[in-house]
């Protein structure tokens, strides 16, 4: 398929490329030693210098190549021209080698919705929880998230200077997940993650609820998909609005590439169409398997507590 690769493969080599950028960024920021932090609601919703810097890198690059699509990034920044060393103009040749599902082949750049978080895990970033720190590229046709990228800049970090930092995920519906070992919680072991610095009485009720063996607590909803793909855990359990659009579309491609599933803590899927709130107003429950199992477990006051969109 390396001839005239489909739309959608181009976007997602873009974006590949484009993520491992700003997870180079994400680094180098935080290396200088001056994360340039402002406060946006409060002291537990931070924005950086690395946040404002990524986000104009991927933005730009993407549109630089694919000027007809829609990019919707977290951060709110002003409109201004961006430096050329920002831009990434590479692809990845892994992608563009495969070939694209039958059903995605004659899409267009302008049926496509791009959700953007250049660092998700401020918080933790600022805090020096570096695992906990994702780059999220989601690609949405028609609401439904369908393909995504995550890099994680500091993979490895533990390991100490001189270590060969980050790596980067990816999937799309229909091809697969790429980029790591997909591993189960072994046994019958129920282990849920969930918000690190969000909590409420919500969120503990449910997370009681599923009568897990031990509970995870992390920064980053990214790193907690990431967590389920990995094995390190068997849900991720939010019942709570938080969570947005751009924290949700790449690591839910990715899970369900991989045969997971994200919801509602209702257990209705999320609409990625650029007209739709940000917000995820009913929390998220995110499994790589028995998913019906959790959601059923849900308590009632709950779901009466949180509205579905």
């Amino acid at each position: 398929m390396s001839g005239n690769p489909a739309v959608l493969m181009r976007l997602l080599a873009s974006a590949h490329s484009v993520a491992e950028r700003a997870g180079a960024i994400v680094r180098k920021v935080l290396h200088s030693g001056d994360l340039g932090i402002v406060e946006k609601t409060g002291a537990n919703d931070l924005q950086t210098l690395a946040d404002r810097l990524a986000q104009r890198s991927i933005c730009a690059s993407l549109y630089k190549r694919f000027p007809k699509i829609t990019v919707i990034g977290e951060e709110d920044l002003p409109a201004e021209e961006v430096k050329e060393d920002l831009i990434e103009n590479g692809q990845a040749e892994e992608i563009l080698q495969k070939t694209c599902p039958a059903e995605y082949r004659a899409l267009k750049e302008e049926e496509l919705v791009v959700w953007v978080d250049p660092l998700d895990g401020t918080k933790e970033y600022t805090e020096g929880l570096l695992d906990n720190v994702t780059v999220l590229i989601g690609i949405a046709h028609r609401g439904r998230a369908i393909a995504g990228v995550i890099n994680q800049p500091f993979y490895n970090y533990q390991l100490g200077t001189g270590a060969d930092l980050g790596r980067t995920m990816w999937g799309m519906l229909g091809l697969g997940a790429f980029g790591f070992q997909l591993q189960e919680v072994p046994g019958e072991r129920r282990i849920v993650t969930t918000t690190r610095s969000h909590s409420n009485k919500l969120v503990t009720d449910s997370v009681d609820a599923m009568e897990p063996h031990e509970v995870i607590r992390v920064g980053g909803a990214g790193n907690k998909i990431v967590q389920l793909l990995e094995g390190k855990a068997s849900a991720y359990v939010f019942a709570s609005p938080g969570c947005k659009k751009w924290d949700t579309c790449a690591p839910e491609a990715i899970l369900h590439a991989a045969g997971g599933k994200l919801t509602d803590m209702h257990g209705n899927a999320y609409c990625y169409d650029a007209n739709v709130k940000h917000m995820n107003s009913a929390g998220v429950l995110a499994t790589l398997r028995n998913h019906q199992y959790y959601a059923s477990r849900v308590p009632q006051s709950v779901l009466q507590a949180l509205k579905s969109d």
